[in-house]
């Protein structure tokens, strides 16, 4: 599946549970919450990735909180760019 100009692919899972793939788009990486993501798993488990990024989260966690930056008013005007998705 093509990733949308705009957006990029990653992994996300933890330890135990399948990873799913997710495209998002780059804007989200600046999120606050989303921030927090990458940082909780560097500080778990390190991140020295190459290739697809890989967030170390339940798939839940990174649901809830693209749930959560979806409804943020602060980047709401930026939806035309429309590439949350499982892959």
């Amino acid at each position: 599946m093509d990733v949308p100009k705009g957006c990029m692919d990653i992994n996300v899972g933890s330890e135990g549970e399948q990873q799913q793939k997710f495209v998002v788009p780059v804007m989200y990486f600046n999120h606050p919450l989303f921030m927090q993501l990458p940082k909780a798993a560097e500080k778990e488990y390190g991140f020295d990735q190459k290739g697809t990024i890989t967030i170390s989260c339940l798939v839940q966690q990174f649901r809830d909180v693209r749930y959560l930056i979806d409804r943020d008013k602060s980047i709401h005007h930026h939806r035309h760019v429309r590439c949350f998705r499982v892959l």
